[in-house]
């Protein structure tokens, strides 16, 4: 069973109360005033990176999904808003038969972005897309943020092993989302287990200090944990004198032991003279391990050691210091009236300053040079031209209110390695910059 069938057996619940009370009132006054049923399009994209981005990266695709999929107001939630007063009988009327009917559009999962990339394009009634915002906005501005700090993450490791373990770090439901989005950024396994259960993401887990704390000695509590687990297991080895646990561990579980941690103390030093006695130890095989407050800049400081994993927390799931990605959803194109045939018009927002936007229904392609490497990302309206042919970003991902578009997540992981490879050298630079390409209007 793959992961998105994980995904849709544990089930998610409606989704339709995870929103922003005036989406309902502006649908309310939509339908007093019969504009409710135009056709509209709406996008999501981000007028600009978090500041020193290079790129950003699409995370919670398959989320939205599911979210739009439940997005279902049962009686409870009627009997809520009746109650509350929140809208009128007519829209709890519309609302009890609420259920998406348009069509989706967006980038595919794992795939890179720059400003004005058009991530997500939602296409249906006014009242049934604007209803979508709050929620759609939250997964992706959440999971896109995760994503893009495990990206850089993983291009500071250099192809050794992450584990996300920063399910204690936030909250319980965003510890979830977090580690599904740190995995399509490259990290290789979670500690959390309702991640490792909703979308099969690889678990890791031994032991913690308290685990060594609670025995009399440290060798009680490697045998025992070792008696257990087995040799292949991995041992703490900061919790009192790092160089006689060292000792202690290979002694009790031979040179097969799978790993110790390094969880204090100047990693890169540590490393080194860890490395050093086991090797000394005979157990030459055995990996380090190495935790503790870790962000990219540190993992790349540690590209030196003898390191062969990293386990990542706090940094992680609060996006390395950029938890938002400043996503917003805007209405870029709407019918003149509600008839089904009616053309679409382009409207923007005018605001002075850096909120104005682009109106019309909008296309995305990726210009690369001679060497297949992306030089501009292009976005238009009308026609792709003819060079950007085959190279179009936007893929087909609801029709009709259905899901045309599941997928497994190493799909999304794997079309982000991908992605990250198609980019130009500097997009690996942990320096502060401007987006490695630009974003070009057609």
């Amino acid at each position: 069973m793959n992961s998105a069938d994980l995904g849709r057996r544990v089930g998610v619940p409606s989704t339709a109360l995870f929103t922003d009370q005036y989406e309902l009132t502006m649908v309310q006054a939509a339908l007093k005033a019969g504009t409710a049923s135009r056709r509209s399009v709406f996008e999501a994209f981000t007028r600009r990176l978090p500041e020193g981005r290079r790129y950003g990266v699409v995370a919670g695709t398959g989320r939205v999904l599911d979210a739009v999929e439940n997005f279902h107001f049962d009686d409870e939630m009627i009997g809520f808003l009746r109650q509350q007063r929140i809208v009128d009988e007519p829209t709890l009327q519309w609302l009890a038969d609420y259920r998406f009917s348009g069509d989706i559009w967006g980038y595919p999962e794992g795939e890179v972005y720059f400003p004005g990339s058009p991530v997500l394009r939602v296409e249906g009634s006014f009242a049934e897309c604007v209803l979508l915002e709050t929620v759609i906005l939250s997964i992706l501005n959440h999971d896109s943020a995760i994503a893009a700090a495990a990206s850089r993450m993983s291009a500071a490791a250099g192809g050794r092993r992450l584990i996300e373990m920063g399910a204690r770090r936030t909250h319980e439901l965003s510890a979830v989302a977090s580690a599904r989005a740190a995995y399509v950024g490259g990290f290789d396994a979670t500690s959390d287990l309702a991640a490792g259960f909703r979308y099969g993401i690889p678990t890791i887990g031994t032991s913690a200090h308290a685990f060594t704390l609670l025995h009399d000695t440290e060798r009680d509590a490697f045998r025992a944990q070792v008696d257990s687990l087995g040799r292949g297991t991995t041992l703490l080895v900061d919790t009192y004198d790092v160089a006689e646990a060292v000792r202690a561990a290979v002694e009790i579980a031979g040179p097969e032991l799978g790993a110790v941690r390094i969880d204090s103390g100047d990693l890169l030093l540590v490393a080194h003279r860890v490395r050093q006695q086991l090797d000394e130890l005979g157990a030459t095989g055995t990996k380090i391990v190495v935790t503790s407050d870790l962000d990219e800049y540190a993992i790349a400081s540690l590209a030196a050691a003898p390191v062969d994993a990293y386990g990542v927390g706090t940094q992680l799931v609060t996006g390395s210091g950029h938890p938002t990605c400043s996503m917003v959803y805007k209405l870029v194109a709407r019918a003149g009236s509600a008839e089904p045939d009616a053309p679409l018009v382009p409207v923007a927002k005018k605001s002075l300053g850096a909120k104005a936007s682009k109106g019309g229904r909008k296309w995305a392609a990726r210009r690369v040079d001679e060497h297949g490497v992306a030089e501009a990302e292009v976005v238009g309206t009308g026609a792709v031209p003819e060079e950007l042919a085959g190279r179009e970003l936007l893929v087909e991902l609801v029709r009709g209110g259905e899901v045309v578009a599941r997928e497994p997540l190493e799909a999304a992981r794997e079309r982000h390695v991908a992605a990250r490879a198609g980019l130009p050298l500097s997009a690996m630079q942990l320096s502060r910059g401007e987006p490695v390409i630009g974003t070009e209007y057609a």
